[in-house]
């Protein structure tokens, strides 16, 4: 049987005796996910990283940010799949020869292939698609489709 200090009425709150177990539970959490090797936290199995995306709507366009730095826009591939947006890739570690006998001391870098399937909010004109990559970032920008885009109706 476990030993309860003794609380006077008035002096325990059930809601905040909650809060500090959702608040242990939290630290608890991320406490063992930062133990975990990088490639058993993915979050898709059998990949080795996952980069960050942004989908922000606009009134034309839907605009899709993906944070895939030192990458070659070579190694990107973007397709549209009914109404989802896949961006598959590979980030390569090159490691040269002379390095071979060197270890790392420290070591953050995520490398190896990654997929991100984003369902899009509405459609889009599959032909007008455009994608851009810059310092790091892939910008795609697509124009939604006349049937989907919001149309005012003035009211008489």
């Amino acid at each position: 049987m476990a030993m309860v200090p003794w609380k006077k009425r008035g002096e325990w709150n059930p809601f905040r005796e909650l809060e500090s177990l959702h608040d242990r539970m939290n630290q608890l959490f991320d406490l063992s996910l930062s133990r975990v090797p990088d490639a058993e936290r993915s979050l898709t199995a059998g990949l080795d990283w996952v980069p960050s995306v942004d989908v922000k709507e606009k009134k034309d366009k839907i605009l899709v940010k993906a944070e895939i730095p030192g990458m070659n826009k070579e190694d990107v591939n973007i397709s549209l799949e009914d109404d989802t947006l896949v961006i598959k890739g590979e980030k390569r570690h090159e490691e040269k020869k002379e390095d071979k006998d060197e270890g790392y001391y420290y070591r953050e870098c995520s490398y190896g292939s990654f997929q991100r399937a984003i369902n899009l909010p509405s459609k889009v004109k599959d032909d007008k698609i455009d994608a851009s990559y810059k310092d790091g970032v892939l910008t795609v920008t697509l124009p939604k489709a006349e049937e989907t885009k919001t149309k005012q109706i003035e009211i008489k």
